[in-house]
């Protein structure tokens, strides 16, 4: 007979497709699945709203629950509330869902006030029939061991999943608070008035970042001890093979995520402008790649005139998306990575991406940043919103080729050690078996701590 702390887990792992996007928080949530899946777990890796996209071979099931049309029609109408087998069928069938996706549905909190509220009220909300179905599905079809919900505005499924399974249900952070405080009024005050309520219905919370733990716990109030830590991880495989840049008087400078404003891509414009006119004009170059939605075309044009305007068009390269393999080529590129984001970003994906590839970052010393670039050692982290500041930062890794190598070689042989998808997944796994009643408490955060 085994023992229960080392037994498969069978994993109902809740998460939410993006309309289309490739999201930091869907490449997480299928690293994780990928990375339980692994150490011989059971997962069933939910999609709610939209398909799941991402760069990685995807793990979700194929069926979405609470499709993205579904819920839109629930609220605007109690025509669609009521149960109609014919409708609910085609509704849910797999064509109209991937047609969904490919429309590049509004993700914008400013349009989802009240659709936002009514997911939260769960059974008591617009959407009740699709919780029933997901609970329902849980219940007779794949009977979990635990429950785990992608973040907190799907805090509404957490009651009926309890009460319909009576198993574990946990909720991961990893960047709802930008959702939210996005939201206009009355929408928000509701929203955080539901939200606090229902986090009571969760068993415990799992965050992306020690930061993020902090933030939360005062943000919807919830005691911190409820809140555990566990690293991020990413597919390692790949990352680090190819060749660096091997031009000893050219210096990139590389741009990696969604290009929006909060991500501060006119932050680093700005402070590339400094440094090129300091440098004559010569010797360095910036590379800029990542998702460009609808909503955000305003702002990219902007970036391009900007770039026209300082006389940059010849030193800047846009490339665009990237797929995995050919992020990895784009970073191979690259002398070292900024991502400056406005918000206190809870996770930064980007910068284990580029420290795996031995490229170090220069990032603003807020949200998770700091404690990525403290416990690996792989970057610089300078002042917020300054491009002055960004551009001291960046200046001493060009000036300094011993430090850019050294931090790029750190940051590489940290996440290469630490910060896998089978990391994440070991340290997820410990806090799953607490709730399950299998182990002790994990302080995953003394883990976390542990590794510097």
């Amino acid at each position: 007979m085994s023992d229960s702390s080392s037994a498969p887990m069978r994993i109902a792992y809740i998460a939410a497709g993006a309309a289309g996007m490739y999201c930091g928080s869907c490449l997480r949530d299928n690293a994780l699945a990928t990375g339980l899946k692994a150490l011989g777990h059971e997962v069933a890796l939910v999609p709610t709203y939209t398909p799941i996209r991402t760069e990685d071979d995807g793990v979700s099931i194929d069926r979405v629950f609470y499709n993205g049309i579904n819920v839109y029609l629930q609220q605007q109408s109690s025509f669609f509330r009521n149960r109609h087998p014919i409708i609910d069928r085609m509704l849910d069938s797999g064509p109209v869902v991937r047609w969904l996706a490919r429309m590049n549905a509004s993700t914008d909190a400013r349009d989802l006030g009240a659709l936002t509220v009514s997911v939260l009220e769960g059974e008591e909300g617009n959407q009740k029939k699709e919780l029933a179905k997901l609970v329902a599905w849980l219940r007779d079809d794949y009977k979990p061991d635990i429950v785990q919900i992608t973040n907190s505005m799907l805090a509404g499924l957490a009651r009926e999943i309890r009460r319909a399974l009576d198993v574990p249900v946990l909720c991961a952070m990893q960047g709802e608070d930008i959702f939210l405080d996005d939201l206009i009024e009355p929408y928000r005050s509701r929203a955080m008035s539901v939200l606090r309520e229902r986090a009571a219905d969760m068993d415990g919370f799992i965050a992306t970042s020690r930061y993020y733990a902090d933030f939360m716990s005062e943000y919807i109030g919830v005691p911190r001890e409820r809140i555990h830590p566990v690293r991020l991880g990413i597919r390692l495989e790949g990352h680090g093979l190819l060749e660096g840049p091997g031009r000893p008087t050219d210096i990139t400078i590389g741009y990696l995520a969604r290009i929006c404003p909060e991500k501060g891509l006119h932050h680093l414009v700005a402070a590339f402008d400094i440094l090129y006119r300091k440098a004559g004009r010569q010797g360095l170059r910036l590379k800029v790649a990542g998702y460009l939605g609808k909503r955000d075309h305003t702002y990219f044009e902007s970036i391009q005139s900007d770039v026209r305007q300082r006389g940059l068009a010849d030193a800047v390269d846009f490339v665009g998306e990237v797929t995995r393999s050919e992020k990895m080529t784009f970073l191979s590129t690259l002398d070292m990575l900024s991502v400056p984001t406005d918000y206190r970003e809870p996770k930064g994906l980007f910068v284990l991406e580029a420290m795996a590839n031995g490229v170090p970052v220069v990032q603003p010393a807020h949200g998770a940043f700091p404690e990525l670039v403290e416990d690996t050692g792989g970057g610089i982290l300078v002042e917020p919103g300054d491009p002055e500041a960004l551009a001291a930062g960046l200046s001493r890794l060009i000036e300094d080729a011993d430090l850019r190598r050294r931090m790029g070689e750190q940051g590489r042989r940290a996440v290469h050690d630490g910060y896998g998808h089978l990391a994440m997944a070991r340290e997820t796994e410990a806090v799953f078996r607490h709730y399950l009643g299998q182990t002790a408490f994990v302080e995953t955060e003394s883990l976390q701590e542990g590794r510097r």
